[in-house]
């Protein structure tokens, strides 16, 4: 298929991109054996892991999609982090005083976010973390009390869905803190949001008008450092293709994925994978997310 881009070239044709590239209106779904097969095969997958799929992807080049369940609603859990970090980027930080700027935090910050791999760190907990680290955490570690504190400095979690309204994201939503926002029970609006949207606002973010060049550098950047995706996303598309995503796992065997791809030698194609199970403490499921991202890329290529 072709020489896998780098890093370098990713981020540059990020900082050139605009949105009416990465979000193209008139968009199809599309299937190489047909709209009906691709969906037929996406609901086999869900009832083999026993679950609700919803599966949104378009390619920017082309215009086509591939949509199931693509508008219903979903627990957000930790992909609501990149809006947070793109949030910080647009509406704290000016000429780089909040990525500079040292945070200051508590133990209890630490315990009360229930996971916290960088910010929990001895030598963080006694000098704080600035601005840019914090984001880096959110995104490429998933650190629950780093999106807190960013949460905080932002107003709270109602900070996300204004941002999301002003970017055009009418569905997203975030209510509560971490790690109540991963309680994803049945029927639950708060903390949700649809394929569709999500993959928008990822694709506006990363590739799109959102915001400005370095700071669309600067998210781009942390989402392909992502360090809890590679047995989601990552493992069920062709290897040298480029993959800037984040993760989400709550209750319910919550198991989410959201990401922007570059296959070689062409233009990026958004893809977000959202999925639920009926018992409150089922496991996981990252096969099912896997499998799903081999069959839209093989449909969208």
């Amino acid at each position: 298929m072709g020489r896998r881009p780098s890093r370098r070239r990713v981020l540059g044709a990020v900082a050139a991109a605009t949105l009416a590239v990465a979000v193209p209106r008139g968009g199809r779904a599309f299937a190489q054996d047909g709209r009906e097969e691709l969906a037929g095969r996406l609901r086999a997958l869900e009832q083999e892991h026993a679950g609700r799929l919803g599966v949104f992807a378009q390619d920017a080049a082309t215009g086509r999609t591939v949509a199931y369940r693509a508008d219903e609603l979903f627990p957000m859990c930790s992909t609501f982090k990149t809006i947070a970090v793109a949030a910080a980027l647009r509406d704290l930080d000016r000429d780089g005083v909040f990525l500079a700027e040292r945070v200051r935090y508590t133990r209890n910050d630490v315990t009360e976010a229930a996971y916290a791999p960088i910010t929990g760190l001895p030598a963080n907990l006694e000098a704080g973390m600035t601005g840019e680290e914090l984001c880096a955490a959110a995104i490429a570690y998933s650190d629950n009390a780093a999106a807190n504190l960013l949460l905080r400095e932002l107003g709270g979690p109602p900070a996300v869905t204004r941002f999301c309204r002003s970017i055009g994201d009418r569905a997203t939503r975030l209510d509560r803190w971490e790690p109540a926002l991963n309680s994803a029970e049945p029927g639950r609006i708060t903390d949700t949001t649809t394929p569709r949207a999500i993959a928008r606002t990822y694709a506006r973010l990363t590739t799109g008008d959102a915001l400005d060049a370095p700071d669309r550098h600067r998210l781009t950047g942390w989402l392909l450092n992502n360090t809890t995706g590679a047995r989601r996303l990552r493992a069920g598309l062709p290897a040298d293709w480029t993959v800037a995503e984040k993760t989400g796992t709550g209750d319910y065997g919550t198991t989410n994925d959201v990401g922007v791809t570059w296959p070689p030698d062409r233009g990026p194609i958004t893809i977000a994978m959202l999925s639920t199970r009926p018992e409150p403490t089922a496991p996981a499921d990252e096969p099912l997310l896997a499998g799903t991202a081999a069959l839209v890329a093989a449909a969208l290529t």
